[in-house]
């Protein structure tokens, strides 16, 4: 039976969106297609109908959880954000969380064009506080963007090392407790909070 047009594009965002789940949960070497076809309801001899190459559907599922990362993010104010990113919830939960915390250390052994959507999807969230109050995203001035990019690696760090710990680990949740504090205490100082 033949596939019209929209439903190979609904078969093609239903694997993107499993595979930027997986990659999330397993890594990208803990992910095979065969394993990523299954999941999402397809066989592995579709993978190619799609995609060029697994690489070529990385970079994909990466912008698409970076995107799901961005809108989650978007309209949750500074605070909330912070208590909800460094929280047991979060660290635990590494398929429905960020993809910038579960993949980060990933993507740096990546080719190019995966580096390259992790590149634009920072980029899109660094300038995500610009869009939303609806000034242009260049009049955002080098302090903003150096506080962006601090709390960005603070909070994101804080996770990658939570993670790295055992799950029953005080040690685990000494860090998100820590790194959170910090950060309350820091933006309050600042003013943001």
């Amino acid at each position: 039976m033949k596939v019209t047009k929209a439903q190979a594009q609904a078969n093609r965002a239903r694997i993107i969106e499993t595979a930027s789940t997986l990659f999330r949960e397993r890594g990208y070497d803990g992910v095979g297609v065969a394993d990523l076809m299954a999941a999402a309801g397809f066989t592995h001899g579709g993978f190619y109908k799609h995609f060029g190459s697994k690489t070529d559907l990385m970079a994909e599922a990466a912008s698409c959880g970076l995107a799901q990362s961005a809108d989650v993010a978007a309209g949750v104010d500074l605070k909330d954000f912070v208590e909800l990113y460094l929280s047991r919830e979060h660290r635990d939960k590494p398929g429905d969380g960020c993809t910038l915390a579960a993949l980060c250390a990933d993507a740096a052994r990546q080719p190019e064009s995966v580096k390259a959507a992790f590149a634009a999807g920072i980029e899109r969230q660094l300038a995500a506080p610009a869009r939303q109050a609806g000034r242009p995203v260049d009049d955002a001035n080098s302090e903003t963007r150096a506080r962006r990019i601090a709390l960005m690696a603070q909070t994101i760090g804080a996770v990658v090392l939570s993670r790295s710990c055992p799950d029953d680990a005080p040690l685990a949740d000494e860090i998100l407790e820590v790194c959170r504090a910090r950060l309350f205490a820091q933006l309050s100082d600042e003013g943001l909070i």
